[in-house]
């Protein structure tokens, strides 16, 4: 009995996800969906405190606002008749810091039109109910390298 229980044991440990994977997937997800309010709903905590690259402080419900009124992350920057703005993750780093809480640095590529933005970012995530979600962010755009 002993080892099946011991059997039954290692198999869950090998195909549990670790923090990096889940938060990894979520971020992919997130950054899928930017423009679904369920999904910004999932992503930020209540108690979330977003610092934008601008240097605005938002909560989750500022967030939330912002997005019922129209003002969406891939319609924001948007130009008549160009493609919806898309946005995609390089450079994922995930750090646990303790059980529950970890620490994710990205570089965030969103691409407007014909124009691509670059962004570092950093995010503290905590476990709560079972699920991750982001109650610190802050984006900093990267300046574009010079011509000279």
């Amino acid at each position: 009995m002993r080892r099946v229980l011991a059997a039954v044991a290692l198999s869950f440990a090998a195909t549990a996800a670790t923090p990096h994977d889940e938060i990894a997937s979520l971020l992919n997800e997130f950054l899928t969906r930017v423009d679904d309010i369920a999904m910004h709903e999932r992503f930020w905590a209540d108690d979330l405190v977003y610092v934008s690259a601008k240097g605005e402080v938002r909560s989750k419900a500022n967030i939330l606002e912002s997005m019922r009124a129209g003002d969406t992350p891939g319609v924001r920057d948007r130009k008549p008749g160009e493609p919806k703005t898309t946005y995609s993750a390089q450079e994922v780093k995930v750090r646990p810091l303790c059980a529950g809480v970890a620490m994710l640095n990205i570089r965030l590529v969103q691409h407007v039109g014909d124009k691509t933005n670059y962004f570092r970012n950093s995010g503290a995530f905590v476990k709560r109910d079972g699920r991750w979600q982001v109650v610190s962010w802050q984006a900093t755009r990267e300046e574009p390298p010079s011509s000279h």
